[in-house]
């Protein structure tokens, strides 16, 4: 049942990439009133992006004259094209998502560090995990299994692909299945899959209802995976590097407050997400550096390239800020 979504995907970026390079400077959709100037972000509802979120709210971005327009995907490989074709100007994806858009020339730039695992297993703000009656103990036991991720051939099925490396069972024996986080809890208790890997606040969903965790997959990839980033066009960020540069710095700063304030990031999740205020309490947040940590990505990568994801390497130096 596991879907060859590469090539589609590849596809439809290409396809993105053709129309932003004939249509120069046409699909720029920035508009400015006064100081402030609106632009559009692809994003997940998930918690990963509470600190753009909040930074709106705080006026971050305001002072910086930034007014975001935000809208909701199921996942990086989705923006991604959104990105490249004008239909945002910013957007957040997960790393591989980007370094599989790179390696086949599409041309996107990570500009701002996302969301990064908290490094410690059992306590990291994604997991595998699996229904509270399940006869499923670790990773190694996944293999014949059906293994729902957001997103086919893409970080979380490569996570889990290496924590089932790591327990001795063989991955190429999992059935990946592709759902939505969001759909993942109740698939779960319904047994029409046996695991996920989810993140929060599905994460805390399923552990609410009983679930267990058996593998913290980001954090087997490599201590303190930088999982996402923000990022934009080549062109984009050709054309308006003031704007870009505004962006990173609100950013920046939106992070930081975030990291330094967890009550009001719970809150802020509330505004874009339908999670219980019960279930949130127990929401593990993740990391929000103000860096990317490039030997984890460089991690990444080479397991990307295990898996089959890249025709050709990734260019990292050309990838990040």
């Amino acid at each position: 049942m596991r879907r060859p979504l590469v090539g589609l995907v590849a596809g439809s970026l290409l396809v993105a990439a053709t129309a932003c390079g004939s249509s120069g400077g046409s699909t720029d959709k920035d508009t400015s009133s006064g100081t402030t100037t609106t632009v559009k972000v692809g994003m997940i509802p998930i918690v990963d992006v509470a600190p753009v979120y909040l930074g709106q709210q705080k006026g971050i971005y305001a002072e910086h004259g930034l007014k975001l327009s935000m809208t909701t995907a199921q996942g990086g490989a989705a923006i991604v094209p959104g990105v490249v074709s004008g239909q945002f100007q910013f957007g957040f994806s997960n790393m591989t998502s980007l370094m599989i858009a790179q390696s086949q020339h599409v041309p996107v730039r990570a500009i701002a560090n996302g969301v990064a695992s908290t490094g410690v297993p059992g306590k990291d703000f994604g997991a595998i995990v699996v229904a509270r009656d399940s006869p499923i103990e670790s990773a190694g036991d996944l293999v014949g299994k059906k293994v729902a991720v957001n997103t086919l051939k893409n970080i979380n099925e490569t996570a889990v692909r290496e924590s089932v490396r790591t327990a001795g069972g063989d991955p190429d024996r999992v059935n990946f299945v592709e759902l939505a986080f969001d759909q993942m809890p109740a698939a779960l208790d319904g047994g029409r899959i046996d695991a996920a890997m989810v993140v929060e606040p599905a994460l805390a969903t399923v552990l609410g209802d009983g679930g267990r965790q058996i593998a913290s997959a980001m954090v087997d990839v490599a201590k303190n995976l930088t999982v996402a980033m923000y990022f934009t066009s080549v062109p984009y960020a050709q054309q308006h590097p003031d704007v870009v540069r505004k962006f990173q710095q609100a950013t920046a700063e939106s992070l930081a407050y975030a990291d330094a304030h967890p009550d009001e990031v719970r809150q802020t999740v509330t505004t874009y997400t339908e999670i219980p205020a019960a279930v949130l309490a127990k929401v593990t947040l993740p990391k929000w550096p103000a860096r990317p940590n490039r030997a984890s990505i460089e991690a990444l990568e080479q397991l990307g390239a295990r898996d089959g994801l890249f025709k050709t390497a990734p260019d990292l130096d050309k990838l990040l800020p």
